[in-house]
């Protein structure tokens, strides 16, 4: 099961996922953030994961594919929140930090976005 909350705040789309991002779950993120960035045309992202427990490559490929989306309209794309280690070496082993910025918290996500 995923969770998604998402909040706009001063040109930054924040979206919250808890729970699991898993290839049976990626098609909740695609119609509620994906379409979102789309739509809306929204250049920066901030992923806070701190309350996701499990991720697949379906997952990170989704995240990515966000990233995509922000980098097309110039933007910047932050992960903030990686505490689960399994998460964390899944994380780190696709090399999805290659592309995206890290940051603890969401407020530290949110000024690497605005540098």
């Amino acid at each position: 099961m995923l969770e998604i909350t998402t909040e706009f705040r001063k040109g930054v789309l924040f979206v919250r996922l808890s729970g699991e991002l898993t290839k049976q779950t990626v098609d909740k993120l695609n119609k509620e953030v994906t379409s979102l960035i789309k739509d809306n045309g929204i250049r920066n992202i901030v992923f806070n994961i701190k309350d996701l427990n499990m991720i697949d490559i379906k997952g990170i490929n989704a995240l990515l594919y966000n990233y995509e989306l922000s980098k097309a309209n110039n933007g910047k794309v932050c992960v903030c929140g990686i505490k689960n280690p399994l998460v964390s070496q899944r994380i780190r082993n696709s090399r999805l930090l290659k592309y995206m910025y890290e940051s603890s918290d969401e407020l530290g996500a949110f000024n690497i976005i605005n540098l």
